[in-house]
């Protein structure tokens, strides 16, 4: 992907001030509209989102997500959207992302950011909801179907109040977030295309909290990438172990696992080691992710496959994980050799400061909603996400749906408030940035 424009940027940057010192001191005639048509809106929102969640929409069902996703186009296209559906390869096995666009020529251009999926297939023995009042538990309930009705009810207040009228305002609604189909180019393409007709991007995964309880938005993810370690080593009886026959494939996968825990360990960085298969064979796959090996205990191990997690902030911190790991991995012991390779999964969102810049713009219309303020969430704790895909094109900012917890678990929940609470922030902010 390409890197922002340093003067582009900048321009960014001078709107980004230039906004905050004139939205300062409350809410406006226009936006006080928008609050309130929030809240009238708050009630019909609860229920598209239980119908929404009573519709199973695992990744590899693609009949679920299609269902889902045509809900929510008739709610697009009630709002002035236009909609399609933009389909994937029938190879690629999933079932594609749906796209919804007003275009004007007024303000900044938007980017709204949601997924259909959920990580629960069809036979997951999971209850499709269930409310106590304050809270609601269900598939995906929280992630990210509460985001997406977020997104819905901000854009009506907004559409109430004539505040989209003449602007340009897309959504990307991906099918495929929890396992993203391959090859990533292609299935991301759809996104990455409306990223760059787009001026910001907002994204709107679980809202979190900081360590300090404040509620925090995301300026900055994690590259989400991936590591295999092959170990060949010359095989023979135990009894030459550490002499003319080496060391074998085992203490040499130890050494070099042991020394990436030693010397690479920094703010930001992991890699996580996983998996290991090792033994006189051994043999791994990749499909039902797991392994075979053989071996006996008076054999030197000839063959060590270990794969693991690579996560880290920025690219130059990657290109500098990837390098010295690589250096670590050529000091073989005697009578083995080891090779590594990379693949990467989602690349990072390093914290610029035009998403930092975002952050406050979004901060202060909390605030001036009387919402508190929103400070920016640690990047290295949150996972890997799609706004990832677009955020080297466009300032971006993520964490904007609704607050729950128990994300991927069979207690999946959502706090039922943080619906208004969030569509609020979210109008006003789109409000703001699009005048």
């Amino acid at each position: 992907m390409k890197t922002r424009h340093p003067l582009r940027s900048a321009a960014a940057l001078l709107l980004f001030t230039f906004a905050a010192s004139a939205w300062a001191g409350g809410l406006d005639a226009q936006e006080q509209q928008i609050v309130a048509h929030v809240k009238r809106h708050t009630p019909e929102a609860l229920r598209l989102l239980e119908r929404s969640v009573l519709v199973n929409s695992g990744t590899l069902n693609p009949a679920g997500v299609r269902e889902v996703g045509a809900l929510y186009a008739k709610e697009f296209e009630s709002l002035g959207f236009g909609t399609r559906w933009v389909d994937m390869p029938p190879a690629m096995q999933r079932a594609g992302h749906l796209v919804a666009e007003r275009r004007g020529t007024q303000g900044r251009r938007l980017l709204l950011i949601g997924h259909l999926d959920t990580v629960f297939e069809k036979d997951s023995p999971v209850p499709p909801w269930r409310s106590d009042g304050s809270r609601v538990s269900g598939q995906g309930v929280s992630d990210m179907k509460g985001g997406d009705v977020i997104i819905l009810l901000a854009l009506r207040a907004l559409h109430e109040a004539g505040a989209l009228d003449g602007r340009t305002v897309r959504a990307v609604f991906t099918g495929d977030e929890e396992r993203v189909g391959s090859p990533v180019e292609v299935a991301r393409a759809a996104l990455v295309d409306a990223a760059r007709q787009s001026d910001a991007a907002l994204a709107f995964e679980g809202a979190t909290r900081d360590d300090q309880g404040r509620d925090a938005a995301t300026i900055g993810r994690r590259a989400s990438a991936g590591w295999q370690l092959q170990v060949t080593a010359r095989t023979g009886h135990s009894a030459g172990v550490f002499g003319r026959d080496g060391f074998g494939a085992l203490y040499e996968a130890a050494r070099v696992l042991d020394a990436f825990r030693t010397r690479l360990i920094e703010p930001d960085l992991t890699f996580n080691a996983a998996t290991l298969v090792g033994g006189t064979s051994a043999s791994w796959d990749d499909a039902q992710s797991q392994g075979q090996a053989y071996g006996k205990s008076n054999v030197i191990p000839r063959d060590a496959l270990v794969r693991g997690d690579l996560r880290y902030l920025t690219p130059e911190q990657g290109a500098k994980a990837r390098e010295r790991m690589q250096a670590i991995v050529e000091q073989a012991l005697p009578g083995t050799r080891s090779r590594i390779s990379f693949r990467e999964a989602y690349p990072p969102m390093a914290p610029t400061p035009g998403n930092l810049k975002l952050l406050e713009a979004y901060s202060r219309a909390s605030a001036d909603a009387g919402l508190g303020e929103i400070a920016p969430f640690p990047p290295g704790q949150r996972g890997a996400g799609d706004v990832q895909f677009v955020a080297s094109l466009v300032d971006s900012l993520d964490g904007l749906g609704a607050a729950g917890g128990g994300a991927h678990t069979p207690d999946e929940w959502l706090d039922i408030a943080s619906i208004e609470r969030g569509a609020i922030r979210a109008a006003l902010l789109i409000y703001r940035l699009t005048r």
